[in-house]
């Protein structure tokens, strides 16, 4: 399969509402979109790199340079049986795995559209009503907390997530699960707490969450470790996994029992896979995590969360709960706590709404092949 065609645009999209983790406010999101081209078909992806390095080091800027100066002439005018392929040819970028992610995702679209398959069938997925949740940034007071969660429940969410920070812990959780004693409730840090913060996070026990997601550095697996033999719950990494070899690390030594797959994270669906399969070796769950996505990223996780392994509710909620307006022309939603697979057409399965893209796109750059 030839690329014949790259094209890169940015959209600015406005949070309905601040979305507040221990390491920033954000609202006002600069979009990507990938895509290439090869025989008038198109495939697409999302780059979920954000407009600063507080989750990772990537920014949208860092990966629009990557991707129009180094991936783009290292793809276009060249031929690709498969993804493995393509990620060959980009062997020589080291790390930058949201960049590479977004072209390696936006092939496997491509690949799947010339095959006229939906997405999750290429991924060896099934067509099955995928379980969401929800997740709730840092609010001002418990009130608010337990007012959002109260709204989230009776939209029919399977599981309610929290962002916590020192300080901003133990009473939010207790106000949540007094409120909703039946829920499955989970609690997300983003990386705010050391070892030394352990006494805090044990407190965290009396509330049966599913899951503790992400307690300590970004970059670690080993106090991880340590932790998780401190706490009856269960750890779900997230920062710390990388690659599939992270995944093996982490589990092989018991610094978490469930993984938050982020495909960007990982470096594309290829990773992703691996990983799916090593964690479902370990009897770990997984489940699909969100980087507030338009409806183009929200749709490939929904395909990737049609896996087995993924047992856990993700991020995939309602597109209507982010943007006043998406990118997409279908609406996902999700109805009593699930989701559809997106499905209008092979691969990815939504379209662009190319009107409202060519109003708001602030820049773009196209490379075509010889």
């Amino acid at each position: 399969m030839k690329i014949d065609r790259f094209e890169l645009f940015e959209l600015p999209l406005r949070l309905k509402f601040p979305f507040r983790t221990s390491f920033g406010v954000e609202q006002d999101r600069r979009i990507l979109i990938a895509s290439l081209t090869s025989d008038g078909v198109v495939g697409m992806a999302e780059c979920v790199a954000g407009e600063f390095p507080g989750y990772a080091y990537e920014t949208t800027d860092t990966a629009w340079h990557v991707m129009s100066d180094f991936i783009a002439p290292a793809v276009v005018g060249k031929s690709f049986a498969s993804a493995g392929e393509l990620l060959h040819a980009l062997r020589f970028i080291r790390g930058h795995n949201m960049a590479v992610a977004a072209v390696e995702m936006a092939y496997w679209d491509l690949k799947a559209r010339m095959l006229n398959l939906p997405l999750f069938e290429l991924l060896g997925g099934s067509d099955r009503p995928v379980p969401v949740g929800i997740s709730l940034g840092i609010q001002d007071s418990v009130e608010q907390t337990v007012e959002l969660a109260a709204a989230s429940v009776g939209q029919g969410y399977g599981r309610v997530k929290l962002k916590i920070e020192p300080g901003w812990d133990h009473q939010p959780v207790r106000g949540v699960r007094e409120a909703f004693p039946e829920i499955s409730l989970t609690v997300d840090a983003n990386s705010a707490y050391t070892l030394i913060d352990a006494p805090a996070l044990r407190r965290l026990d009396e509330f049966g969450l599913t899951y503790i997601e992400q307690p300590l550095a970004h970059d670690d697996i080993l106090d991880h470790a340590e932790l998780q033999a401190q706490l009856e719950t269960a750890i779900c990494l997230d920062e710390s996994i990388h690659s599939p070899e992270d995944a093996r690390k982490a589990l092989a030594i018991g610094a978490g029992r469930i993984i938050n797959m982020k495909v960007g994270r990982v470096r594309g669906f290829r990773a992703a896979l691996a990983i799916h399969d090593i964690a479902q070796a370990f009897g770990a769950p997984v489940w699909c995590g969100g980087m507030l996505e338009s409806g183009i990223g929200r749709a490939a996780n929904l395909h990737l969360s049609s896996l087995p392994n993924f047992r856990l509710p993700g991020d995939t909620s309602s597109g209507s709960r982010y943007w006043d307006k998406d990118i997409v022309n279908e609406p996902l939603e999700a109805v009593n706590g699930v989701q559809r697979i997106p499905q209008n057409g092979p691969g990815i399965g939504v379209s662009l709404d190319e009107e409202y893209v060519r109003r708001i796109v602030t820049r773009q750059a196209v490379l075509s092949g010889t």
